[in-house]
């Protein structure tokens, strides 16, 4: 208990925040942050007061859920030289003091192991829209990057220190950083590991400030970034590859394989430079660049091989629209099995020194 810091970032709270401060203090817990993000005046009351367990830090104005999160995590890196594991809780009593301190425990300070607090969602006292928008998340999340988990939303997470630099190098600054941090770990080869917790709904979440439709579209960004990234990528290479099939004379041989090639050079480069920048993340520069196209020339030659084969198989003339449409299926194809790569090797930074 010495050794582990919780945090607790908490906007406009009621009487619960209390309540759940004092139940971890009861639990034996000695360091607990308390993060008021830029809360109104008539909330203020509800924060504790800072004491020998208890440090309360302040927004003047709200930031966010991950802006909360990360004020924390550098006061702990500049203040806190005896933390060893960091928790953080929510604020409105759905972490029992017990999940918490499982969780805390099963944290292995030396290892780069993220600990999740895992919450069943098949109850039904669960509300239909958080079982609903959980369950499309973890079949995103399984489908695109190959991470399983049974709750990817959960706000019970324990980290070893060494994760500090990372954990404050990951960008978003509301609900959207809880998801980045997820895609984040993939990223630099850090693990995951699931810890059962209870699941408790007060009053179906009403004390959540998660607004549906914005926060869910920052929570999705990285889909919908990859997906935007591959959709204008996509129109510029199949433009060009009608275009240069067509202007081909029909003398020249393999026009398929000769229109894919030019028209992916110049699409792979718009691709190139969004996912670095926009889906990604990445930091690293010219080693990214060649593992890049160690992904997409293959990919281009598969892609042009099936178009070529598909088009052979139902007699269709290389010439024929067809096989525009033909490419673009493929293609389509090839867009999940990328996006595994491109998180994995591609824009990976596992080797980076995040560990300080």
């Amino acid at each position: 208990m010495n050794e582990t810091y919780l945090i607790i970032p908490s906007l406009n709270p009621d009487e619960k925040l209390g309540n759940t401060v004092n139940a971890l203090v009861n639990r034996g817990f000695e360091h607990i942050i308390v993060v008021d993000d830029g809360s109104d005046e008539q909330y203020k009351k509800y924060f504790p007061d800072s004491c020998d367990k208890i440090i309360r830090l302040t927004h003047e104005h709200n930031k966010g859920k991950g802006a909360a999160m990360k004020t924390a995590f550098k006061y702990i890196t500049d203040n806190c030289p005896d933390a060893k594991v960091i928790v953080t809780v929510d604020a409105d009593g759905q972490h029992m003091p017990s999940d918490v301190e499982n969780c805390a425990n099963a944290v292995e300070p030396e290892n780069s192991v993220a600990v999740l607090g895992c919450r069943n969602f098949d109850g039904e006292d669960v509300p239909k829209r958080s079982r609903m928008g959980n369950h499309f998340t973890s079949a995103v999340f399984k489908l695109l990057s190959g991470i399983t988990l049974a709750d990817t939303q959960t706000g019970l997470r324990a980290f070893p220190r060494k994760l500090l630099p990372l954990l404050l190098s990951i960008s978003g600054e509301r609900y959207e950083y809880e998801t980045n941090m997820l895609l984040k770990f993939k990223q630099n080869g850090v693990k995951l590991k699931e810890v059962p917790i209870e699941t408790v709904y007060i009053e179906e979440n009403a004390s959540s400030h998660f607004r549906p439709i914005r926060d869910s579209l920052r929570i999705y960004r990285f889909i919908i970034s990859f997906l935007l990234s591959s959709v204008i990528s996509c129109v510029a290479d199949i433009a060009l590859f009608h275009l240069i099939k067509l202007i081909l004379p029909e003398s020249v041989k393999a026009t398929v394989l000769i229109a894919t090639v030019i028209a992916r050079v110049f699409s792979s480069l718009i691709n190139f430079k969004i996912n670095k920048d926009k889906v990604f993340d990445c930091k690293n520069g010219k080693k990214t660049l060649v593992k890049y196209y160690m992904l997409a020339i293959p990919q281009m030659l598969v892609s042009a091989f099936l178009v070529t084969f598909i088009s052979f198989i139902l007699g269709i003339p290389e010439k024929s629209a067809l096989t525009t449409l033909i490419k673009a299926i493929v293609d389509t194809v090839l867009f999940f099995i990328s996006y595994r790569i491109q998180q994995t090797f591609v824009f990976s930074e596992k080797g980076e020194k995040n560990d300080k």
